[in-house]
């Protein structure tokens, strides 16, 4: 695997699981602006919180890749919010917001990103190399 230089840089190198956790926490806040307004405090923020945080805790794994251990903490962090997310999108279909189809196209989606955030955990040495060396 080519070394990544940086998790923003989508079109040279495709670290897909940020592209993915972008994705699912835009489709997130769309799908919840339908949500009840007595939800919007409970319900709402969380799920909207939780998605979001998946992304960020990629990007901050991504600054402690000097040290392989942080690393593959932020990662298992970012696993950790992708679950809580799942969590709410099953919270929000046991209500009535979300249709099924919506539900199980959402968790599908977060099943993807939780599989390549195990696989970047597998495989954290290739991230981790020297900052300096290519």
């Amino acid at each position: 695997m080519e070394y990544v230089e940086s998790y923003t840089n989508l079109e040279v190198y495709n670290l897909e699981v940020y592209k993915a956790a972008r994705q699912l926490a835009k489709e997130i806040f769309s799908i919840t602006k339908d949500f009840p307004r007595d939800e919007m405090f409970s319900l709402t923020d969380q799920i909207r919180r939780s998605s979001r945080s998946i992304g960020a805790q990629i990007a901050e794994a991504w600054a402690k890749r000097l040290y392989e251990k942080h690393f593959v903490s932020k990662l298992t962090d970012a696993d950790g919010e992708q679950q809580e997310t799942q969590h709410w999108i099953e919270t929000a279909n046991d209500c009535g917001y979300l249709t099924t189809e919506s539900t199980a196209n959402l968790l599908q989606q977060c099943s993807s990103i939780g599989r390549m955030l195990n696989s970047m955990i597998k495989k954290s040495d290739s991230f981790c190399k020297p900052l300096n060396k290519k």
